[in-house]
């Protein structure tokens, strides 16, 4: 299946005025969950195309609306099948990606299939290549003080570091401690 379609969808919730997040989310993390499940879909004999989709739309609902944004695995699933019927998508593979966009904040392990797997790994991994977003997200966006804006960031690393597949960790360990060390609560060490 071509792609652009979805794309298309999801950059235009991205651009819309309504999402709190702001068009960055595009750029910095879905375009980025995108190419790094393509990437670690063949290490886990994943179907690729299911991983680029569930990537796609695997934060759809929280960008479409925000207070949908606690459950948005769940609104997901129900807003990629929405959107891959009007596609004519095949109901096996909506339901594959229903599947990957349900799991994407689980246990590594216990995902069920290997491209919910890669979707859920990417997902963290992004979060974790692109800290600078967190911290957009933390200060710009969410208005938070400082003290409150790096207990968020912090607590956001620990579960996302969690969230990869352990075969992965070691892609991203070094930028996980470098992040770590920047809003780890310590005294100034000068």
């Amino acid at each position: 299946m071509d792609t652009k379609e979805i794309e298309k969808i999801v950059e235009e919730a991205c651009k819309a005025e309504t999402n709190v997040f702001g068009y960055n989310i595009w750029t910095h993390h879905i375009s980025q969950v995108v190419r790094i499940g393509k990437k670690i879909a063949e290490r886990f004999n994943a179907d690729p195309e299911i991983v680029e989709i569930a990537a796609l739309l695997h934060d759809y609902a929280g960008i479409k609306d925000h207070s949908l944004h606690k459950e948005h695995h769940m609104h997901g699933a129900i807003e990629a099948e929405k959107i891959l019927k009007d596609l004519n998508y095949p109901e096996q593979k909506i339901e594959a990606v229903k599947h990957c966009i349900k799991n994407h904040r689980g246990v590594p392990g216990k995902r069920g299939t290997p491209e919910a797997e890669c979707l859920a790994s990417a997902d963290a991994i992004a979060h974790i290549e692109y800290v600078p977003s967190l911290f957009y997200l933390a200060y710009a966006k969410f208005d938070m003080g400082i003290e409150d804006g790096t207990e968020w960031i912090n607590k956001k690393l620990n579960r996302t570091y969690k969230k990869i597949n352990p075969e992965l960790r070691y892609l991203i360990d070094e930028k996980y401690k470098s992040a770590m060390n920047i809003v780890a609560k310590k005294e100034a060490q000068l």
